[in-house]
This record gives C-alpha cells, sequence and structure tokens, in this order.
C-alpha cells in the first residue's frame, strides 16, 4: 500500500484530545464525567458577538479578504492601543484561530531543520506546528521549583545556535499559567535583539491575569518592531471557541507581506465569525471583570482544594486557567486512561490532561498532569475529591 509521510508519522496525538474515546465509552457506560482537560470554558459567549450573528441580514456569504475584513481589523488595532500595543490595522492579519496564524509564521520565518527556542512545559500544539514545518523545538525547561519561571539570560543564550530563527513564549502560559515579568519580558527581547531572532509571544490569555498583577505584551518593549510577532485569539477571551478567529500582529513589514502569501492561499477566514468577533470587541468592561473575579475564585478554590491531598505539588498560577499538579505516580498517561475506565465515586469520575505530551524533553512531566479550571466551584470541589480518592487506590 502507499506509505504515510515521515512527517505524518511523526506528528504527535494531542495530550489533551487522545483521551476522547475513553472518555466517550465512560460516558456510554453512564458514568458522570468532570472535564478538567480542556481549556474550554463554560462563560458565556457575550451576546453581543451571539446576535450580531442571529440578527445579520447577509443574503450572500461570500469570501472576506485574505488578512481579514478592513473593519474588524481596525477594531482589534483600537482594542490594542488601549493595551499600550501601537499598530495599525494594517499590522494585522486575521486567521482561521491562533493556530493558522503560528503556522502562517512558522511558514513564513523558518525553514526545516531550523530551531526554534520554547519555555518548556508548552502548549502541545506547539509541537505539532514545528513538526508540519520540520522546524525543531529546543527546550528552555522551566521548572516546578520557581513556579515555571525563565532561567537565567546565560542559560537562555546557551540554547541559541546558527540554525536559531525564534524563541516563543505564550504569556500568561498554557499550561502552567505562568504571568512574564515585564523585566523577563526586556530580557527575552534583549535576547531577540542581540541575535537577530523572532521573539513570537502567543498572548490568546491577556485579560485573564490575578492578584492586581498586570500583564506585559513584547511590543510595548521599544526598538523591538522588527522582531516582535503576536499571536492572539478571541476563543479564550470571549468564551469563543468555536468561532475559530485569530490574527497575527507584527510591525515587520516583511513578515506580513510573507504571511499574507499564506493567507491568500487558504483564501479567506469564516465571515461569519468574523462579525461576531467583531462584535464582541464591543464587550463591556464588566464582563472581562466579572469573569476575572470568577476564575481567580476557581483557582483559590482548586489549589486550596488540591493542597489538601498528600503527596501531590502544585504551582500557583497568576493567569490563564490551567496549573501543572505533580502526583505521587510514575505515568500519569496510565493514570488518566485507567481514572476514564476503571475509576469511579458514585458513578462520577474526572478526566485530565497527562502533562508529558507539554514537554519535548524526553522523561520530563511523568508525573504531572494539567488541570483546566473551567468548571464552577462546587465541581471543582467534587472533582478533586474524586482525584484524592482515586490516588489512594491506584497502583503503577
Amino acid at each position: 500500500m502507499p506509505t504515510i509521510s515521515r512527517k505524518g508519522l511523526s506528528m504527535p496525538e494531542s495530550p489533551i484530545r487522545k483521551l476522547v474515546p475513553y472518555a466517550e465509552k465512560a460516558a456510554e457506560d453512564g458514568k458522570y464525567i468532570y472535564y478538567l482537560n480542556i481549556g474550554q470554558p463554560d462563560i458565556k459567549t457575550p451576546e453581543v458577538a451571539l446576535n450580531a450573528v442571529k440578527n445579520n441580514d447577509l443574503e450572500i456569504l461570500s469570501y472576506s479578504r485574505s488578512e481579514g475584513s478592513d473593519i474588524y481589523r481596525q477594531k482589534l488595532a483600537a482594542y490594542y492601543n488601549r493595551f499600550d500595543i501601537k499598530v495599525s490595522y494594517k499590522d494585522i492579519v486575521v486567521t482561521t484561530g491562533a493556530s493558522e496564524a503560528l503556522l502562517f509564521l512558522f511558514s513564513s520565518i523558518m525553514d526545516p531543520c531550523d530551531e526554534v527556542i520554547i519555555s518548556e512545559p508548552f502548549y502541545a500544539n506547539y509541537i505539532a506546528f514545528s513538526t508540519a514545518n520540520g522546524v525543531t523545538v529546543v527546550p528552555a525547561v522551566c521548572t516546578m521549583d520557581n513556579n515555571f519561571g525563565l532561567p537565567s539570560v546565560e542559560a537562555f543564550e546557551q540554547l541559541i545556535t546558527p540554525r536559531t530563527k525564534a524563541i516563543l513564549i505564550c504569556n500568561p502560559g498554557n499550561p502552567t499559567g505562568y504571568l512574564y515579568s515585564k523585566a523577563e519580558i526586556k530580557k527575552l527581547a534583549a535576547i531577540a535583539i542581540k541575535h537577530d531572532l523572532f521573539l513570537i509571544a502567543d498572548e490568546v490569555y491577556r485579560e485573564f491575569v490575578y492578584d492586581g498583577n498586570t500583564h506585559y505584551s513584547i511590543m510595548q518593549v521599544d526598538g523591538i518592531d522588527e522582531h516582535a510577532v503576536i499571536i492572539d485569539s478571541v476563543s479564550k477571551r470571549y468564551s469563543m471557541c468555536g468561532a475559530r478567529v485569530g490574527c497575527l500582529v507584527s510591525k515587520n513589514k516583511t513578515v506580513m507581506k510573507t504571511v499574507l502569501k499564506f493567507a491568500q492561499a487558504r483564501l479567506s477566514p469564516p465571515t461569519y465569525a468574523q462579525i461576531a468577533s467583531e462584535a464582541a470587541l464591543d464587550t463591556p468592561q464588566s464582563y472581562f471583570d466579572d469573569v476575572i473575579a470568577e476564575y481567580a475564585e476557581r483557582r483559590n478554590t482548586l489549589i486550596h482544594e488540591l493542597q489538601k491531598i498528600e503527596g501531590i505539588k502544585v504551582a500557583k498560577p497568576k493567569g490563564a486557567f490551567y496549573c501543572i499538579v505533580e502526583l505521587p505516580i510514575k505515568n500519569t498517561d496510565h493514570f488518566a486512561q485507567w481514572l476514564l475506565e476503571d475509576f469511579e465515586v458514585n458513578g462520577e469520575t474526572v478526566m485530565v490532561a497527562p502533562a508529558g505530551g507539554f514537554y519535548s524533553t524526553p522523561g520530563l512531566g511523568l508525573n504531572q498532569i494539567r488541570i483546566a479550571y473551567v468548571l464552577n466551584k462546587e465541581s471543582l470541589v467534587k472533582a478533586v475529591h474524586i482525584l484524592k480518592e482515586a490516588l489512594k487506590v491506584y497502583k503503577d
């Protein structure tokens, strides 16, 4: 029979989604599952976004511009300017989710065998995007011991080789919830400028920051225009994961011109989703105030309950809505599957994401899970109780 490509064979499974068949079987068997594995918010999508689609009188659902509609990009530029990110609508290309933005960017700035340095652990699909482009991931290992903060500048610079083209961070971080300080962002910017690298920041969780902290964007740094690229999305900000609308933002005109060629090749981002996303930009600040307060309470509830379990470690996140939990077991891949197949408490169980898939360094993360605290507080308490009872009886 015809053979599969080496690229296809090396494409990793999603550590977040690969357990779905076991969850579906558990649900068919009558188990109630608390889904802690995926960052799908249960917060309602702003009505202004939904109404923009419901009340639209389009008669022809036509293509949009390849770079996204002008009016949406103009409103996006105004949104960024509120955060002291001084960009024009011409510095924005709208994409089908942040995933497509990263795929377009990797294709535009890196050739096969080039290297990208990524702070580890990282969003698992970064490996998939790199694999799709033949790019090598070089991990800058961060540990739970210092809450997943960046390694030193010296350690970072030791990772740079003649093949290094970019540094990629997620701020705030998925899967750790780590929030980069202004000083850390400036250090990374200095490294990028010194070594003539691109500095890419996935900022899809910009609003999700707690404890009085503030988010500092790479595009707030002076002198970074030719090096900085922001990846963004409406998915988490407005609880619009299904819209599949993201964007790529950069003042580097050569990068944007190249990205546009890839955007033209896929024709255009979805029209109705852009209409919803454009309307979502009119969401009042009170919506975000309520959402952030709710997530802060969920985080506090989750951490409080987890800390009651003997033998575990948990890093307290400052942003996003994820945390990494270290369990007193050897293999969380097996544990996560066992929870779905063989364990329940009063007909209920939990689905978690094994954290090994968020690392590229062999052997790291095998005793860790990622929890997304996107459920209400009562459900989080019940889910952690099930996790606690499971650890009492689980055998490696």
